[in-house]
């Protein structure tokens, strides 16, 4: 049973504190659930984990690590250098490198041009 098999409180068996999804103490949150708060880990260490079993990726069991909520602290603010820098980036992953136009989305990397170069190249050859 995945209950009693990723019930492990002390860290004993996985070296740090485990339980089974949907089972951890309060107090304790991932990533995600931080940033939904407005908050991030601030450096801190991985106070716990969560296993389970995926089915879903067949990868066998997966992990999600637990930072502590009162040791987090809070989101920094997006300065107006962070919001050029990030839009620069943005701009450069839609802009096709064969044509040098913006595609209007993020150009696949499989393709590794617009899907107009793209395909007129397979045309051509």
């Amino acid at each position: 049973m995945a209950i009693v098999r990723f019930f492990d409180p002390a860290g004993t068996r996985f070296g740090i504190p485990t339980y089974p999804f949907g089972l951890a103490p309060a107090g304790l949150a991932t990533r995600r659930q931080l940033r939904a708060r407005g908050l991030r880990p601030g450096g801190q260490e991985v106070a716990a984990q969560v296993l389970w079993n995926s089915r879903r990726y067949r990868c066998g069991v997966r992990a999600a690590y637990l930072y502590r909520i009162e040791s987090a602290k809070p989101v920094r603010p997006m300065t107006a250098a962070r919001r050029a820098a990030l839009a620069a980036a943005m701009a450069a992953r839609r802009t096709c490198p064969t044509c040098r136009r913006d595609a209007g989305y993020v150009i696949p990397a499989s393709l590794g041009g617009c899907t107009a170069c793209t395909y007129d190249e397979q045309r051509v050859a």
